[in-house]
Protein backbone atom coordinates (compact mmCIF):
# COMPACT_ATOMS: atom_id res chain seq x y z
CA UNK A 1 0.00 0.00 0.00
CA UNK A 2 1.91 3.34 -0.93
CA UNK A 3 2.56 5.58 1.68
CA UNK A 4 0.53 8.84 2.43
CA UNK A 5 2.26 12.15 1.28
CA UNK A 6 3.24 13.90 4.28
CA UNK A 7 0.79 17.27 5.23
CA UNK A 8 3.32 20.47 5.98
CA UNK A 9 0.06 22.11 6.74
CA UNK A 10 -0.22 22.46 10.89
CA UNK A 11 -3.54 23.89 10.20
CA UNK A 12 -4.50 20.50 8.93
CA UNK A 13 -3.27 18.95 11.72
CA UNK A 14 -5.75 17.11 14.35
CA UNK A 15 -5.26 19.13 17.50
CA UNK A 16 -5.23 16.26 20.33
CA UNK A 17 -6.74 18.56 23.27
CA UNK A 18 -9.76 18.79 20.95
CA UNK A 19 -10.13 15.18 19.70
CA UNK A 20 -13.71 14.71 21.87
CA UNK A 21 -15.06 18.02 21.21
CA UNK A 22 -18.55 17.05 20.19
CA UNK A 23 -18.82 14.97 23.89
CA UNK A 24 -17.55 18.02 25.31
CA UNK A 25 -19.85 20.89 27.37
CA UNK A 26 -19.92 24.48 26.44
CA UNK A 27 -18.09 25.16 29.62
CA UNK A 28 -15.22 22.91 28.15
CA UNK A 29 -15.06 23.76 25.00
CA UNK A 30 -14.89 27.46 25.14
CA UNK A 31 -11.99 27.46 27.85
CA UNK A 32 -9.97 24.92 25.31
CA UNK A 33 -10.64 27.57 22.65
CA UNK A 34 -9.70 30.30 24.70
CA UNK A 35 -6.79 28.40 26.04
CA UNK A 36 -5.43 27.98 22.67
CA UNK A 37 -6.42 30.97 21.50
CA UNK A 38 -3.76 32.75 23.73
CA UNK A 39 -0.74 31.05 22.17
CA UNK A 40 -1.67 33.33 19.09
CA UNK A 41 -0.60 36.65 20.69
CA UNK A 42 2.61 34.78 21.64
CA UNK A 43 3.41 32.96 17.79
CA UNK A 44 2.43 36.63 16.15
CA UNK A 45 5.34 38.25 19.00
CA UNK A 46 7.74 36.14 17.26
CA UNK A 47 7.11 37.40 13.93
CA UNK A 48 7.12 41.31 15.06
CA UNK A 49 10.36 41.73 13.22
CA UNK A 50 8.85 40.70 9.60
CA UNK A 51 6.33 42.58 10.34
CA UNK A 52 8.15 45.88 10.79
CA UNK A 53 9.79 45.50 8.30
CA UNK A 54 6.75 45.10 5.97
CA UNK A 55 5.12 48.05 7.85
CA UNK A 56 8.55 50.34 6.74
CA UNK A 57 7.96 48.87 2.92
CA UNK A 58 4.59 50.08 2.76
CA UNK A 59 5.07 53.65 4.61
CA UNK A 60 8.30 53.55 1.75
CA UNK A 61 5.84 52.72 -0.86
CA UNK A 62 3.43 55.10 0.12
CA UNK A 63 5.50 57.84 0.32
CA UNK A 64 6.82 57.30 -3.40
CA UNK A 65 3.22 57.14 -4.49
CA UNK A 66 2.11 53.60 -4.13
CA UNK A 67 -0.47 51.86 -2.56
CA UNK A 68 -0.80 48.88 -0.10
CA UNK A 69 -2.84 46.47 -2.12
CA UNK A 70 -4.18 43.25 -0.14
CA UNK A 71 -4.78 39.37 -1.84
CA UNK A 72 -6.91 36.83 -0.43
CA UNK A 73 -9.60 34.20 -0.22
CA UNK A 74 -12.00 32.97 1.93
CA UNK A 75 -11.96 33.98 5.63
CA UNK A 76 -8.55 35.53 4.63
CA UNK A 77 -9.64 37.55 2.00
CA UNK A 78 -12.87 38.80 4.04
CA UNK A 79 -10.28 40.18 6.89
CA UNK A 80 -8.22 42.06 4.31
CA UNK A 81 -11.25 43.83 2.88
CA UNK A 82 -12.60 44.78 6.34
CA UNK A 83 -8.86 46.28 7.20
CA UNK A 84 -9.08 47.83 3.99
CA UNK A 85 -12.49 49.38 4.74
CA UNK A 86 -11.71 50.71 7.53
CA UNK A 87 -8.55 52.94 7.01
CA UNK A 88 -10.75 55.64 5.29
CA UNK A 89 -12.76 56.59 7.93
CA UNK A 90 -10.17 56.25 10.85
CA UNK A 91 -7.16 57.56 8.62
CA UNK A 92 -8.93 60.04 6.39
CA UNK A 93 -6.96 58.17 3.60
CA UNK A 94 -8.39 57.86 -0.17
CA UNK A 95 -10.48 54.31 -0.54
CA UNK A 96 -7.86 53.87 -3.30
CA UNK A 97 -4.63 53.97 -0.78
CA UNK A 98 -5.35 50.69 1.14
CA UNK A 99 -7.75 48.29 -1.44
CA UNK A 100 -8.67 44.59 -1.20
CA UNK A 101 -8.82 41.96 -3.65
CA UNK A 102 -10.78 39.10 -3.09
CA UNK A 103 -10.79 35.39 -5.02
CA UNK A 104 -14.20 35.97 -6.51
CA UNK A 105 -15.06 39.68 -6.01
CA UNK A 106 -17.89 41.30 -3.91
CA UNK A 107 -20.03 38.53 -3.80
CA UNK A 108 -17.33 36.33 -1.68
CA UNK A 109 -17.43 39.09 0.63
CA UNK A 110 -20.56 37.81 2.22
CA UNK A 111 -20.72 34.26 0.53
CA UNK A 112 -18.58 31.61 -0.56
CA UNK A 113 -18.01 31.45 -4.32
CA UNK A 114 -17.20 28.25 -5.71
CA UNK A 115 -13.66 27.73 -6.98
CA UNK A 116 -12.56 31.37 -6.66
CA UNK A 117 -9.88 30.62 -4.62
CA UNK A 118 -8.47 27.70 -6.91
CA UNK A 119 -8.20 29.99 -10.40
CA UNK A 120 -4.48 31.09 -10.98
CA UNK A 121 -5.47 33.22 -13.61
CA UNK A 122 -7.19 35.43 -11.34
CA UNK A 123 -4.90 36.33 -9.58
CA UNK A 124 -3.05 37.90 -12.04
CA UNK A 125 -5.93 39.45 -13.86
CA UNK A 126 -7.37 40.84 -10.93
CA UNK A 127 -4.03 43.07 -10.20
CA UNK A 128 -3.25 43.60 -13.85
CA UNK A 129 -7.03 45.47 -13.60
CA UNK A 130 -5.81 47.35 -11.09
CA UNK A 131 -2.42 48.70 -13.04
CA UNK A 132 -0.19 47.24 -10.39
CA UNK A 133 2.95 49.60 -10.56
CA UNK A 134 6.69 48.69 -8.90
CA UNK A 135 5.96 50.96 -6.56
CA UNK A 136 2.78 49.42 -4.53
CA UNK A 137 3.20 46.75 -2.29
CA UNK A 138 1.17 43.49 -2.43
CA UNK A 139 0.48 41.51 0.50
CA UNK A 140 -0.78 37.88 0.11
CA UNK A 141 -2.96 36.66 2.90
CA UNK A 142 -3.81 32.38 3.03
CA UNK A 143 -3.52 30.63 6.09
CA UNK A 144 -2.74 26.90 4.35
CA UNK A 145 0.16 28.73 2.21
CA UNK A 146 -0.75 27.40 -0.79
CA UNK A 147 -4.43 29.22 -2.19
CA UNK A 148 -3.44 29.57 -5.93
CA UNK A 149 -5.12 32.70 -6.09
CA UNK A 150 -3.02 34.28 -3.85
CA UNK A 151 0.28 32.74 -5.49
CA UNK A 152 -0.49 33.95 -8.77
CA UNK A 153 -1.11 37.21 -7.17
CA UNK A 154 2.18 37.27 -5.46
CA UNK A 155 4.11 36.04 -8.55
CA UNK A 156 2.78 38.55 -11.37
CA UNK A 157 3.70 41.30 -8.30
CA UNK A 158 7.32 39.78 -8.13
CA UNK A 159 7.76 39.77 -11.78
CA UNK A 160 6.47 43.50 -12.03
CA UNK A 161 8.95 44.76 -9.53
CA UNK A 162 6.27 45.26 -6.74
CA UNK A 163 7.47 44.67 -2.98
CA UNK A 164 5.77 41.73 -2.05
CA UNK A 165 4.63 40.24 1.58
CA UNK A 166 3.04 37.10 2.54
CA UNK A 167 0.76 36.60 5.56
CA UNK A 168 0.53 32.53 6.11
CA UNK A 169 0.69 30.34 9.17
CA UNK A 170 2.00 27.53 7.44
CA UNK A 171 5.67 28.61 6.58
CA UNK A 172 6.67 25.53 4.88
CA UNK A 173 4.48 26.24 2.00
CA UNK A 174 4.91 27.74 -1.92
CA UNK A 175 3.86 31.21 -0.36
CA UNK A 176 7.00 31.42 1.58
CA UNK A 177 8.94 31.23 -1.93
CA UNK A 178 7.24 33.80 -3.05
CA UNK A 179 7.28 37.04 -0.67
CA UNK A 180 9.75 38.96 -0.19
CA UNK A 181 8.62 39.65 3.10
CA UNK A 182 7.18 36.31 5.09
CA UNK A 183 5.44 36.58 7.89
CA UNK A 184 4.15 33.60 9.45
CA UNK A 185 3.12 32.77 13.21
CA UNK A 186 3.31 29.40 14.16
CA UNK A 187 -0.37 28.85 15.80
CA UNK A 188 -0.30 25.37 15.32
CA UNK A 189 -3.39 23.10 14.67
CA UNK A 190 -7.02 24.20 15.31
CA UNK A 191 -9.66 23.50 17.73
CA UNK A 192 -11.76 22.47 14.41
CA UNK A 193 -9.50 20.67 12.21
CA UNK A 194 -8.48 22.80 9.39
CA UNK A 195 -11.10 25.79 10.47
CA UNK A 196 -8.71 28.43 9.74
CA UNK A 197 -10.98 31.25 10.62
CA UNK A 198 -9.91 30.25 13.59
CA UNK A 199 -6.48 30.74 15.46
CA UNK A 200 -5.17 31.39 12.10
CA UNK A 201 -7.74 34.03 11.49
CA UNK A 202 -7.06 35.52 14.50
CA UNK A 203 -3.30 35.92 14.42
CA UNK A 204 -3.83 37.09 10.45
CA UNK A 205 -6.30 40.10 11.71
CA UNK A 206 -3.81 41.15 14.85
CA UNK A 207 -0.89 41.16 11.84
CA UNK A 208 -3.51 43.43 9.37
CA UNK A 209 -4.20 45.33 12.40
CA UNK A 210 -0.44 45.88 13.14
CA UNK A 211 0.23 46.78 9.48
CA UNK A 212 -2.38 49.42 8.61
CA UNK A 213 -2.21 50.82 12.01
CA UNK A 214 1.84 51.59 12.18
CA UNK A 215 1.84 52.39 8.44
CA UNK A 216 -0.78 55.28 9.02
CA UNK A 217 0.48 56.63 12.16
CA UNK A 218 4.61 56.80 10.48
CA UNK A 219 2.90 58.28 7.62
CA UNK A 220 1.14 61.00 10.27
CA UNK A 221 -1.97 60.24 10.19
CA UNK A 222 -1.82 60.04 14.10
CA UNK A 223 -1.15 62.68 16.70
CA UNK A 224 0.01 61.13 19.89
CA UNK A 225 -2.21 58.52 19.89
CA UNK A 226 -5.45 59.94 18.65
CA UNK A 227 -7.40 59.61 15.38
CA UNK A 228 -6.42 63.10 14.39
CA UNK A 229 -7.85 62.55 10.10
CA UNK A 230 -10.72 60.49 11.58
CA UNK A 231 -13.61 61.22 9.51
CA UNK A 232 -17.61 62.07 10.99
CA UNK A 233 -19.38 59.30 9.81
CA UNK A 234 -21.96 59.96 12.61
CA UNK A 235 -22.73 61.19 15.51
CA UNK A 236 -20.80 59.04 17.58
CA UNK A 237 -17.81 59.87 15.54
CA UNK A 238 -18.59 63.37 15.32
CA UNK A 239 -18.89 63.66 19.45
CA UNK A 240 -15.12 61.71 19.36
CA UNK A 241 -14.10 64.12 16.87
CA UNK A 242 -14.48 67.12 19.92
CA UNK A 243 -13.29 64.90 22.60
CA UNK A 244 -9.65 64.16 20.46
CA UNK A 245 -9.57 67.83 19.90
CA UNK A 246 -10.00 68.71 23.03
CA UNK A 247 -8.05 66.38 24.51
CA UNK A 248 -5.12 67.55 21.76
CA UNK A 249 -4.96 70.69 22.59
CA UNK A 250 -5.70 70.90 25.95
CA UNK A 251 -8.35 73.53 25.25
CA UNK A 252 -12.27 72.56 26.73
CA UNK A 253 -14.77 71.24 24.81
CA UNK A 254 -16.82 74.55 23.61
CA UNK A 255 -13.61 76.44 22.33
CA UNK A 256 -12.99 72.83 20.15
CA UNK A 257 -16.63 73.51 18.86
CA UNK A 258 -16.15 76.50 17.96
CA UNK A 259 -12.62 75.85 16.48
CA UNK A 260 -14.28 73.44 14.27
CA UNK A 261 -16.90 75.27 13.10
CA UNK A 262 -14.54 78.00 11.82
CA UNK A 263 -11.86 75.58 10.40
CA UNK A 264 -14.90 73.64 8.14
CA UNK A 265 -14.46 70.44 10.30
CA UNK A 266 -11.27 70.20 9.31
CA UNK A 267 -9.56 68.50 12.53
CA UNK A 268 -5.87 69.45 11.70
CA UNK A 269 -6.23 72.75 10.92
CA UNK A 270 -8.71 73.24 13.93
CA UNK A 271 -5.81 71.56 16.03
CA UNK A 272 -2.84 74.26 14.50
CA UNK A 273 -5.51 77.03 15.72
CA UNK A 274 -5.68 76.14 19.15
CA UNK A 275 -2.59 75.05 20.03
CA UNK A 276 -1.03 77.71 18.58
CA UNK A 277 -3.80 80.70 18.84
CA UNK A 278 -3.90 81.18 15.47
CA UNK A 279 -6.52 82.91 13.04
CA UNK A 280 -7.63 80.60 10.28
CA UNK A 281 -5.48 81.82 7.69
CA UNK A 282 -2.77 81.31 10.43
CA UNK A 283 -3.98 78.02 10.57
CA UNK A 284 -3.89 77.26 6.70
CA UNK A 285 -1.01 79.42 6.02
CA UNK A 286 1.15 76.32 8.35
CA UNK A 287 0.02 73.52 7.34
CA UNK A 288 0.29 74.75 3.95
CA UNK A 289 3.80 75.28 4.48
CA UNK A 290 4.95 72.04 6.18
CA UNK A 291 2.57 70.52 2.89
CA UNK A 292 0.32 68.80 6.17
CA UNK A 293 3.41 67.80 8.61
CA UNK A 294 0.69 68.65 11.71
CA UNK A 295 4.11 68.13 13.98
CA UNK A 296 6.09 70.26 12.44
CA UNK A 297 3.12 72.67 11.84
CA UNK A 298 3.12 72.79 15.30
CA UNK A 299 6.90 73.57 16.12
CA UNK A 300 6.82 69.95 18.08
CA UNK A 301 9.45 67.22 17.19
CA UNK A 302 8.88 64.12 15.92
CA UNK A 303 10.80 62.22 18.11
Amino acid sequence: MPSRPKEHRRTEHRNASSKNLDRMTAKEIVRLMNREDRKVAAAVARELPAIARAVDAIVNSIGSGGRLIYVGAGSSGRMAVLDAAECPPTFGTSPRLVQALIAGGRPAVTGAVEGAEDSRANGERDLRANKLTRRDVVVGITASGTTPYVLSALKYAGRNGATTVAITVNPQTPVARLAKILIAPKVGPEVLTGSTRLKAGTAQKMVLNMLSTAAMARLGHVYENLMIDVRPSNQKVSDRIVRILAEASGKSVSASEHALRQSGHNLRLALVMLKLRASLQEGKKKLRETKGDLREALGESAG
